[in-house]
């Protein structure tokens, strides 16, 4: 809405600060913070009303009871207002007739609809299986990854190649075959920070790291003489992306304001896979699908203990963790949690350096 108001910078020179995406992007990440820290307590009530809580005892993990015991009751579902923070956020500071940025608010409600009815089942539907049938969820997001790679391939302007990190003279260009691995992304991502989502603090940390490192390379993408500079892919409009790469870093700074140690609210399916498609979304049209795989390497690590345990139970009916995924193996290993948070903190702002670092090594 802001953005609209550069137009008018003939009437009055001030509004043409309303043009630099630099200062939307501050402006989003600041409203989004304030959005979640004045929304919060309220929403907080009002899910402890509706005894919308956690349920942490779980009967296909009895080992995890003596450390998940004080989590019971905690309020869950609060993607609900990091979503609407950003949403409102988006509409106030970016560009709305920019179609990357239509694009990665569609992707995040969608995704949050499909969270929120599996958060839902969970609440409502005790037992062992719990939430949306597996197959179920990845049916709908293969739909939404085929449905946003078919958009990529099709619309003008757009590029269906790889860009290799490290190597320049490389480039992979997928055709036809970049609609499935759209649809890999958005599954992969948004189900890794939903694995990811386990203790308190540990997935939005991630999430804030991977989400600033995206709006860096949103705006150097977007520009051009910074990615001719660089040798990296030019994308036309991208740059708008990095308002809303902030929207999602401050709404992630404002909901770990509640949800560090111990939480008070969990963000639920209906924010892990919102947030973790969203990501998705948005470095798969920066070009940035395989350096998504380093700076959220974390989520990466997180996924890979989980399906490395599922087939090495089945090939050898042994496990190679005590209980996947790994932050879980890591708590039964007697690790504390503030630990196992801070580490991996640290392991995602290593890696975020090494993300950056491989603009200029190549």
């Amino acid at each position: 809405m802001f953005y609209y108001l550069s137009g008018l910078k003939d009437v009055f020179f001030g509004f043409n600060i309303f043009r630099y995406i630099t200062f939307r992007a501050a402006m989003a990440g600041l409203t989004t913070f304030v959005l979640c820290v004045i929304l919060a307590p309220w929403f907080i009530r009002k899910l402890k009303e509706l005894k919308i809580r956690e349920i942490a005892k779980r009967d296909d993990a009895p080992d995890l009871d003596k450390f998940q015991h004080s989590k019971q009751g905690t309020p869950t579902m609060g993607g609900i207002f990091i979503l609407a923070s950003i949403l409102i956020s988006v509409a106030l500071w970016a560009d709305l007739g920019n179609h990357y940025v239509l694009l990665t608010m569609f992707t995040g409600v969608y995704l949050a609809i499909l969270g929120g009815v599996d958060d839902y089942v969970k609440l409502t539907h005790r037992g062992p299986k719990r939430g949306l049938p597996k197959r179920t969820k990845l049916l709908w997001e293969i739909l939404l990854g085929c449905f946003v790679g078919s958009y990529i391939y099709f619309h003008p302007g757009t590029s269906t190649k790889l860009d290799v990190p490290f190597l320049k003279s490389i480039i992979w260009d997928l055709g036809i075959f970049y609609v499935p691995f759209v649809a890999f992304v958005v599954v992969g991502t948004s189900n890794a920070v939903n694995m990811t989502d386990g203790l308190d603090g540990l997935a939005i940390g991630s999430i804030m790291m991977v989400s600033l490192t995206l709006a860096i390379l949103s705006y150097i993408t977007g520009h051009a003489q910074f990615s001719e500079y660089l040798f990296i892919p030019f994308v036309p409009g991208a740059g708008e992306l990095t308002v809303v790469c902030a929207a999602i870093l401050g709404a992630s700074l404002g909901f770990l304001w509640f949800n560090c140690p111990p939480a008070s609210i969990f963000m639920g399916d209906v924010g892990s896979l919102s947030l973790g498609g969203t990501l998705g979304i948005i470095a798969i049209i920066i070009k940035k699908e395989l350096l998504l795989v380093i700076m959220g390497g974390v989520f990466v690590i997180e996924t890979l203990s989980v399906i490395l345990q599922i087939v090495s139970f089945k090939l050898r009916r042994k496990r190679i963790f005590k209980m996947s995924p790994l932050h879980h193996h890591l708590q039964l290993s007697g690790w504390q949690e503030s630990q196992i948070i801070i580490r991996f903190w640290i392991i995602s702002i290593i890696l975020v350096i090494v993300t950056l670092m491989t603009l200029k090594i190549r």
